[in-house]
């Protein structure tokens, strides 16, 4: 498993990957993912908040997982494209998205509002695995327009598609990989190996290290700690430029552990130890940044007290916006499904507009 930093927070080599900041001081990069995760884990912990008072519907949680996705957010260049499940809240954070506009699906007034072009991330994906599909299409289109094996650093384009360790047990995930390898596309298979799909351990999923599947299908795999966002930052970059080299896929599994619950309707402890929580907890990805920081003397507590007081304003800034979002008028239902509306729909929606104006105002 590829490390860089341990749970101690001191630093490790590692013979194949390096932390390679392009020439920016190493110091200014770790603190910018120190400030990345806290903020992720305060729109998470506010969400959360947020669904118990009863202002969303639900909410899938990352706790735990920061470093996985804000290592690999981070590893992105502007071309390249990102499509996610539902729990991609770090790597949403890491290309611009306002939290806020994730809160509005899990609130249920629409159905994701952010253009996947402003920010080259897709819509979240709520059917587990379906987006491993999506990407492996797209990642063929980008070979097809010509931006892929240039060397040019500013063209040459990737995709990435995050899954978890559940949904590598679906046929559209498998499928995926064979397309991917047949036509050596340039994807990311990411894999956050967070021990648990839904109340099914990892070890009723699978009787191999999840990396080593990559190999069957004609690709490599690597495993990486999930938990540390220098090596996780490091492997990914490499995946993805071996993608944009036109070298083909890679499955990078970062084995990681979800702190919290599957999503607010679960409840872990009717499955899990509490021991095993505990000892995850030693390894908590922010903790050990935090050390290594402070040991260095890379950070002093003015730093710490400035992000503190960014996540506050954070937390003002969803908690009063979530409660502001409008609720969608109901012939909104029908925009955005086709690029151009079918005669069938144009249909359905007329006659569902007949139906509503039967109740005077009901969508005035």
């Amino acid at each position: 498993m590829v490390q860089l930093l341990t749970p101690e927070g001191e630093r490790v080599d590692h013979p194949d990957f390096r932390f390679d900041t392009g020439g920016v001081p190493e110091d200014e990069v770790i603190r910018g993912f120190y400030r990345d995760m806290v903020l992720t884990r305060r729109i998470d912990v506010e969400a959360t908040a947020l669904q118990r008072h009863g202002e969303l519907g639900i909410w899938a949680q990352l706790l735990g997982q920061e470093a996985a996705q804000i290592g690999a957010g981070r590893a992105l260049r502007p071309q390249d494209f990102v499509f996610p499940t539902y729990r991609e809240h770090g790597v949403a954070w890491c290309r611009g998205v306002d939290p806020l506009d994730l809160l509005g699906l899990f609130r249920g007034v629409d159905h994701g509002s952010w253009n996947p072009n402003d920010n080259n991330f897709g819509l979240y994906t709520i059917v587990i695995g379906a987006q491993t599909l999506h990407a492996t299409g797209y990642a063929m289109g980008l070979q097809r327009d010509g931006v892929v094996g240039t060397g040019d650093a500013e063209r040459d384009a990737a995709v990435i598609a995050h899954f978890g360790d559940g949904a590598s047990s679906q046929g559209d995930v498998n499928e995926s990989f064979i397309f991917a390898a047949s036509y050596n596309a340039p994807v990311v298979f990411f894999c956050q190996n967070n021990q648990w799909a839904i109340s099914e351990p990892i070890e009723r999923q699978t009787r191999i290290p999840l990396y080593q599947r990559a190999l069957g299908f004609g690709f490599p795999g690597v495993r990486v700690d999930g938990n540390d966002v220098l090596a996780t930052y490091a492997v990914t970059q490499a995946a993805l430029q071996r993608a944009r080299d036109g070298q083909g896929p890679t499955f990078v599994e970062a084995y990681t552990y979800r702190m919290g619950a599957h999503t607010t309707t679960d409840d872990p402890t009717r499955y899990r130890l509490s021991d095993d929580l505990e000892r995850w907890k030693l390894k908590d990805p922010i903790a050990r940044v935090e050390v290594y920081l402070r040991r260095n003397g890379l950070a002093d507590d003015d730093f710490f007290a400035a992000v503190q007081g960014e996540a506050d304003d954070l937390g003002v800034h969803l908690r009063e916006g979530c409660k502001a979002l409008p609720d969608p008028q109901p012939l909104q239902i029908f925009d955005n499904v086709y690029a151009e509306m079918t005669e069938e729909l144009a249909v359905q929606r007329d006659g569902f507009a007949d139906y509503l104006d039967s109740f005077e105002g009901a969508h005035s």
